[in-house]
């Protein structure tokens, strides 16, 4: 009997999880426990092949892609390109997420007492803007192998442009190497493809223990807010994004989705844009049809710098902070929320929860609690899976949007 197609199997897994997890959250399953111990050690597994794969990648693609991208003249081109789409989608996001939040008000009603047994038992870690940015650049050129030795990687992605660089100054000296970063990418995609064979079972895994381990209680006390971060996190995944393709490449967005759901479905279940990244890359290249040096640049830029629904999630966290402790924030401190959300968002990793530690900045740029952040802890891990997938979504869509401009010009 001929299997499924692997599109199909990892659609397959994902409402096979979120069923099982969901039926356990509701009712004591039979060795409920051995289960979700079973689930974790899948799960992690997945991930664990993802991220082992994920260094080499980007370093390859990224290396790989400057040095083609420049024999074509076309390497301003698409940096330009694909720095404004990253800067007018976030800035798209959040402006989406104040305009939410100012009409919708979640947190007004609520008062922090409610929350305060939660924000006692944690200890918010304090930055600056001014020191959050600082460590920001600190953090861009470190020691390589020090950077691939401990997966940081936006100090690889630097490394990597400035090897490329090199690469194309050098021109016929260094052909070898050229030759060898190619190879190394193309033997890095094939271990991809034989991750991908379990991602059914994984992403299965860790959707049944998301569901299932979910605080129904928590959840019904916040629930206008996750309803609203979540509305306006599918009205720009759904229809936001969407519309900037087709503008731009005239691509209905059921051919983008039919070519995107696996990185899209890696993306909900494991709330990670860096695991993705390998299964990312193959949907794009592979699926959409982006030359491989505009996909190699674009897509591992963006799982370190772009990300819409990160950005737009701390816009209206800050929001609902602002409704519970009952302070009316007007046009200027919206301002600063919204810029800093996006150099937050921009410098967040891409791990499950980051935004978490970069949402105290946001909170303290306008005289917020740091401590609410503890009440938004039992549900980020809910709203990372959505907020993750539209970041890798914006990815996609940034990759085809720049190979169409290029093409123009």
């Amino acid at each position: 009997m001929k299997l499924p197609s692997l599109n199909t199997q990892i659609l397959i897994g994902a409402i096979v999880g979120l069923v099982l997890g969901w039926s356990a959250s509701v009712a004591e399953l039979p060795m409920q426990d051995a289960s979700l111990y079973v689930a974790g050690l899948v799960g992690t597994l997945f991930v664990d092949l993802l991220k082992m794969i994920l260094i080499p990648l980007v370093f390859s693609s990224i290396a790989v892609g400057i040095a083609n991208l420049s024999q074509h003249k076309q390497m301003n081109r698409v940096w330009v390109s694909t720095l404004l789409f990253f800067v007018s989608s976030m800035t798209l996001a959040i402006v989406l997420a104040l305009l939410a939040g100012s009409y919708f008000k979640p947190g007004v009603g609520l008062h922090l007492a409610l929350f305060e047994r939660a924000m006692q038992n944690f200890t918010a870690k304090q930055m600056s803007v001014g020191e959050f940015f600082a460590q920001f650049l600190h953090g861009l050129f470190v020691n390589p192998f020090s950077a691939l030795a401990s997966g940081n990687i936006l100090a690889v992605v630097m490394f990597a442009l400035f090897l490329g660089v090199a690469l194309v100054v050098g021109g016929e000296r260094y052909i070898n190497v050229r030759q060898l970063m190619q190879e190394l990418l193309d033997i890095t995609l094939r271990m991809v493809n034989w991750v991908m064979t379990l991602a059914p079972l994984g992403i299965a895994a860790l959707l049944f223990k998301l569901a299932a381990t979910q605080d129904l209680a928590v959840l019904q006390s916040l629930v206008k807010f996750v309803v609203v971060v979540i509305g306006t996190l599918l009205l720009h995944g759904v229809v936001i994004l969407p519309l900037i393709l087709y503008a731009f490449t005239k691509k209905s967005p059921l051919w983008f989705w039919r070519g995107a759901r696996d990185a899209l479905v890696t993306a909900f279940a494991t709330s990670s844009s860096a695991a993705t990244l390998p299964v990312t890359l193959r949907c794009v290249t592979q699926n959409l049809q982006v030359k491989s040096e505009i996909g190699g640049f674009v897509i591992p830029l963006g799982a370190t710098i772009n990300m819409d629904g990160t950005a737009l999630y701390e816009g209206a966290a800050a929001l609902f902070v602002a409704n519970l402790v009952g302070i009316d924030l007007n046009l200027a401190q919206q301002l600063i929320i919204f810029m800093t959300a996006m150099l937050a968002a921009i410098g967040a990793p891409g791990i499950p929860s980051a935004g978490m530690v970069t949402m105290v900045m946001v909170l303290q740029s306008v005289g917020l609690p740091a401590e609410a952040v503890a009440i938004l802890l039992p549900i980020d891990r809910l709203l990372d899976t959505v907020r993750t997938t539209v970041n890798v979504e914006g990815d996609m869509v940034g990759s085809l949007v720049v190979q169409k401009l290029v093409e123009r010009s």
